[in-house]
């Protein structure tokens, strides 16, 4: 039994209770929520902002996204070029199963990676040998007085036992253990785990991702592990009888949005303005019950400054829950709170045009575009812009729609002119704090 959702969106199927107690479980309910439906046995399954697929006790949920299908896979933000990722995208876009086309997507990548040679480096290793190699590891070797066979070493070795290695593999291992990946695939992650049989198997958390530092040498691994980091932080298995099992894999349509465009947005700005990410700072302090002081901690989405001086913020919604284009009321509080603490006299939130648009999207690429209200300021191409003036205050806050439904090359170019208008915006701002420009 399947069900099809759009992102955000809802329907009413008859279900029987274990199917909807074991949806509302997958994800902590943050996934999916289901309640009753207006008749007996059925229930209303409500989607949120995660997308791709869940399958429990004999059920198939598949969430599509908003934006256009092509464009997903363009907000993975893997490095690679459109031509790269575009049969994966037809495939979802067929058959609506986003994980079997991310596996497909992961194994061509790896294989592509592997191909140029599985990475060495020099690597540092303790061990307890019979022969000494290298230096003998004085602090535990005198831990062990007396003991002079086996004795503690530190040698450096040539080895392809690394964490860049070691995290493919995990990813690969997961990999094949998921049901409806096509043969072809699953043969190129079997040879993938040839490739990498000399490598430890370690068990990886998706976020020891960040542990790896990125050089010349290893430049040609990051595609290949970013989708590694997908597949290891949102692919769950389910325990099932044979080989393969049932699984569930579900993405974040906040945290991919704010990552891209925060991602982009750097790189377009590089030279022109300081980007700077989830800056902790804070709104004020209060006393607590005892009198003791506190900070009530504040942490933009993104801080554009220039010479260690802050000049522009931005908060960035994926989704504006009421779907209005001029943004909703807590949006603009929150907005708000950041230009005051900050003091500075603009800020904007971008968001999704596509996500907020209302009714299913039309992946035609053709997208009705909110109007701008007469206060708007400003106004790049295609771009939506609308602006509210704080009265008493004078802070302006603006909403910036950013539009995905495009190719590729028009969501760059829609990016590129964020880009500029931000800069402008930075250029005409002047950062104050009781007459000093505030720094970070």
């Amino acid at each position: 039994m399947s069900l099809e959702l759009r992102e955000y969106g809802r329907a009413e199927r008859e279900l029987t209770h274990e199917q909807a107690d074991a949806l509302n479980r997958v994800g902590g309910g943050q996934y999916l929520s289901v309640g009753p439906g207006e008749h007996t046995g059925h229930w209303q399954v409500s989607a949120h902002n995660y997308v791709g697929s869940i399958n429990v006790a004999g059920l198939q949920v598949l969430v599509r996204p908003k934006i256009p299908l092509r464009n997903l896979f363009l907000l993975l933000e893997v490095g690679l070029r459109e031509r790269d990722w575009r049969d994966e995208a037809v495939r979802f876009e067929e058959t609506g199963d986003l994980l079997p086309a991310l596996v497909s997507f992961f194994a061509r990548t790896t294989e592509t990676t592997l191909a140029r040679g599985l990475y060495h480096s020099y690597r540092e290793q303790r061990d307890r040998l019979v022969a000494m190699r290298g230096r003998v590891d004085i602090p535990r070797q005198l831990a062990q007085p007396g003991v002079v066979v086996p004795m503690h070493c530190r040698f450096t070795e040539f080895t392809a036992d690394l964490i860049e290695n070691s995290y493919l593999k995990a990813a690969v291992s997961r990999s094949l253990r998921v049901a409806r990946v096509q043969p072809v695939d699953r043969r190129r992650l079997m040879q993938h785990l040839v490739t990498l049989e000399d490598v430890s198997g370690v068990r990886h958390h998706h976020s020891d991702h960040d542990r790896v530092v990125f050089s010349r040498l290893n430049e040609h691994y990051r595609p290949a592990l970013r989708l590694a980091r997908l597949v290891l932080a949102n692919l769950t298995l389910q325990d099932a009888l044979g080989e393969t099992q049932a699984s569930s894999f579900m993405l974040d349509m906040n945290q991919l949005f704010e990552r891209f465009v925060t991602e982009r947005l750097r790189r377009a700005l590089r030279g022109r303005l300081d980007v700077k990410d989830q800056h902790v700072d804070h709104l004020g302090t209060e006393r607590d019950g005892h009198g003791r002081e506190r900070k009530l901690e504040i942490r933009p989405d993104l801080l554009f400054s220039l010479g260690g001086s802050i000049r522009f913020v931005a908060d960035i919604k994926y989704k504006l829950t009421d779907d209005a284009a001029s943004g909703r009321h807590s949006d603009y509080y929150q907005l708000l709170a950041y230009t005051t603490a900050l003091d500075l006299p603009e800020g904007v939130l971008i968001y999704c045009l596509d996500a907020n648009r209302p009714g299913d999207s039309d992946d035609s690429g053709s997208v009705g575009r909110p109007s701008r209200s007469p206060e708007s300021t400003a106004s790049t191409g295609a771009a939506a812009v609308s602006s509210v003036r704080v009265r008493h205050v004078g802070k302006v806050l603006h909403t910036y729609a950013l539009d995905l439904s495009g190719t590729a090359d028009d969501v760059a170019e829609n990016l590129r002119e964020l880009a500029d208008w931000i800069a402008q915006r930075a250029a005409a701002t002047t950062c104050r704090t009781s007459g000093a420009a505030i720094s970070i």
